[in-house]
């Protein structure tokens, strides 16, 4: 497996009181089955109203940040769904709707840019059962995938990125995936890559307390046949295959296992026909500290206008050398002057794994954080909390006996 060095990229400086986003669950009903989904379909899941406010005040109680990922669930299915994003607006942060995008259409998408959505983030993958998209494969998704970016594209202004998690079998995908999001630079903003993790029965234990836990009970998944410790590297490593000059410029550690890769971010500027570099690490880190220094909080997505603002990055090559070969690259034809140079994300999220000493290596500074009881919790483990109230913790096999 490839090997990446942590300190060769920026530590993205996000932290549990100061992040990019929170992760708002207005409902956990939803209008679709995703193999490796973490929370339970519940028909009767929708928040109130005032049930979604008052976790919005917990987050601005305990959080400065930038945007909230409206999730679930799926949230446009819920009945106020364009109320939430307008309090969510009202409130100064951008509001991300976090979706399969079964229940978007034309219509209901203008309602929400009305109410002032900022983005949307599309979770597509070959795993989804959808209708007519049945044993699909993740290429093939492609397709599905453009109709979604074109008609964010048409409505105008909303950032537009796509989720897809990667089973052993789709990895051999992530090249020709990777090279469709470049095709379409100009209108799909962030592609990211989530990394699939299911209940691990072979090397350890659960416990609450000093009672052993059956984790069927939750609807977390155990697949003995399928891999789940791919990292990171790997997903780097495939994606070199078609751009071998892909480089990461930031990342957020595990919290047991530091030099772990929990979120792993590129940036990449081109046109629609060559990526021409890269951001570096202090590219990066000029566009959240700026952010922050000027708006008291870091960035989370940028607008679709400042995503074609590509030359105007080049600028920070003045003290990036990654951007700076960037800029003599581009450059090197005069008539591109004349063209538009896009940036794109790219993201890969390994969530929870299981260290050797049982230990469980979280996101540290998760982004991703929901309410529970007035307290903030990990989205990916609400199921621990609805179910016993606490997270369970993990042990090597026997060591409690």
């Amino acid at each position: 497996m490839l090997k990446l060095n942590h300190l060769d990229y920026y530590r993205l400086p996000w932290n549990l009181t100061d992040n990019i986003i929170n992760w708002l669950e207005p409902t956990s009903k939803c209008n679709l089955y995703c193999e490796g989904c973490y929370r339970l379909n519940e028909k009767d899941g929708h928040k109130t109203m005032e049930q979604v406010r008052e976790d919005l005040d917990v987050f601005q109680k305990f959080r400065i940040s930038d945007g909230v990922s409206i999730a679930g669930g799926d949230p446009l299915i819920h009945p106020d769904v364009i109320e939430i994003v307008r309090d969510v607006k009202k409130r100064g942060l951008k509001p991300i709707i976090n979706t399969n995008g079964l229940a978007l259409t034309k219509e209901l998408l203008a309602e929400l840019k009305k109410a002032g959505v900022f983005g949307f983030t599309f979770h597509i993958d070959s795993k989804q059962g959808r209708p007519q998209w049945k044993n699909k494969n993740e290429i093939e998704l492609n397709e599905l995938r453009l109709h979604y970016a074109e008609m964010l594209a048409e409505a105008g202004n909303i950032s537009c990125a796509f989720n897809s998690t990667v089973y052993e079998d789709t990895m051999k995908y992530i090249p020709e995936i990777t090279k469709w999001a470049h095709k379409h630079i100009d209108i799909v903003h962030v592609m990211v890559f989530i990394l699939y993790r299911a209940v691990n029965n072979r090397d350890v234990d659960y416990y609450l307390g000093s009672k052993k836990i059956d984790m069927g009970e939750l609807v977390y998944n155990e697949d003995p046949e399928t891999r789940t410790d791919i990292k990171a590297p790997e997903i780097i490593e495939l994606i070199r295959t078609e751009y071998p000059d892909f480089e990461p410029c930031a990342y957020l550690n595990g919290s047991e296992k530091l030099d772990s890769f929990k979120w792993l971010l590129a940036g990449r500027l081109g046109t629609k026909q060559k990526i021409y570099g890269y951001m570096g690490r202090k590219g990066i880190e000029a566009v959240q500290m700026f952010n922050h220094l000027i708006y008291n909080r870091y960035l989370a997505y940028a607008t679709p206008k400042d995503a074609r603002k590509g030359k105007l990055m080049l600028l920070m090559g003045a003290f990036d050398k990654s951007l700076r070969k960037t800029f003599f690259k581009f450059y090197k034809n005069p008539l591109n002057i004349f063209r538009r140079l896009y940036y794109q994300s790219v993201m890969i999220i390994q969530p929870v794994d299981i260290t050797e000493d049982g230990r469980q290596n979280m996101c540290d500074g998760c982004p991703d954080m929901t309410v529970w009881n007035g307290q903030l919790v990990w989205s990916c483990r609400m199921e621990e909390q609805l179910k016993y109230g606490h997270n369970v913790k993990t042990y090597p096999k026997n060591f409690m006996n």
